[in-house]
């Protein structure tokens, strides 16, 4: 379904003006999303880049200021942030607005933003599962959201009209959205995305500290699989590093369960067993098949990573 072109609200506000938030603000310049888009970044030369782009319409030095007014209030900063900013903003929500979040882990955040937020104000966190290696403002491209997964986490009493609103608007985006609670959401994103990250930077950091293989020949033969452990292990460390603080159960199970695994593999490998190895790659070969015919990738060469322009 082609994303709708209509005004989904009449302003948003953007808190955070990074990866996530400036690919939004290109999405809804494109699509006609928004009636305005205000923003805030912590730093003047953030703040500065966003105008000089037109991320948004107007930019803040408060986060404050940036909600003044605003039915869309997306907060896109670290989740180690995400309290203090709810408390800055809370007293300033316009009545009957949403506030929404896209952290990669949603339990902390509802802990986090939850109990300061005034009565009227409809918080539905969310989690868009896209983006790339880098940050910041220059970072966002308008078709990031196209044909990935939105997860949204909604309260128990979150309003359903509302939930709804956000649901289309994130559609609007490209994106494809799922509802679920949000331990669930924090079990299975342990799986997808935090547990493999932390396999990449422990890769790359064996690689640092293996000297038996010098640097040069790391970067000179990287075009094998290290090449996509270093591409994951740039991701930001601020993000990365709040995401395994406070996603801590879920990503330890998970890890748990990688170890038990590894070792099963390493004794595979010691006593010559050719024909676990062959069943096990077999299997796993078919889940990487299944991320293609859902068109979460491409098998086309490159890792599938089209150049955008």
């Amino acid at each position: 379904m082609a994303p709708q072109t209509q005004v989904h609200f009449r302003k948003v506000a953007l808190i955070g003006l990074g990866l996530i938030a400036s690919s939004m603000a290109h999405a809804m310049r494109r699509h006609g999303l928004a009636g305005a888009i205000s923003g805030h970044a912590r730093t003047p030369e953030t703040r500065a880049a966003a105008l000089e782009i037109g991320l948004v319409d107007t930019v803040h030095d408060s986060a404050a200021d940036a909600v003044q007014g605003a039915d869309l209030v997306v907060l896109a900063v670290p989740i180690g942030a995400m309290e203090a900013v709810a408390r800055e903003i809370a007293p300033h929500l316009a009545p009957g607005c949403t506030l929404t979040d896209v952290g990669s882990v949603k339990q902390a955040v509802i802990d986090a933003v939850a109990p300061h937020l005034p009565k009227g104000v409809h918080f539905i966190p969310g989690h868009p599962m896209a983006g790339t290696e880098h940050s910041g403002p220059y970072s966002g491209f308008a078709t990031l959201f196209e044909n990935r997964w939105w997860l949204l986490t909604p309260l128990p009493d979150s309003d359903p009209a509302a939930v709804a609103r956000l649901r289309d608007f994130c559609q609007a985006l490209g994106a494809n959205v799922e509802e679920m609670d949000a331990p669930h959401h924090d079990l299975v994103v342990a799986v997808v995305s935090h547990t493999p990250h932390l396999i990449a930077y422990t890769m790359v950091g064996v690689a640092d500290h293996l000297r038996r293989v010098s640097q040069s020949e790391v970067i000179k033969y990287s075009a094998a699989g290290f090449r996509d452990f270093t591409r994951i292990a740039a991701s930001d460390p601020v993000m990365w590093r709040d995401v395994f603080l406070t996603n801590k159960e879920a990503t330890l199970d998970i890890l748990g369960r990688f170890t038990e695994e590894l070792f099963v593999l390493q004794r595979a490998i010691r006593m010559g067993d050719g024909a676990y190895l062959h069943d096990y790659f077999t299997r796993t070969r078919a889940i990487r098949r299944g991320i293609i015919e859902a068109g979460q990738d491409t098998d086309a060469p490159d890792f599938g990573r089209a150049k955008r322009g």
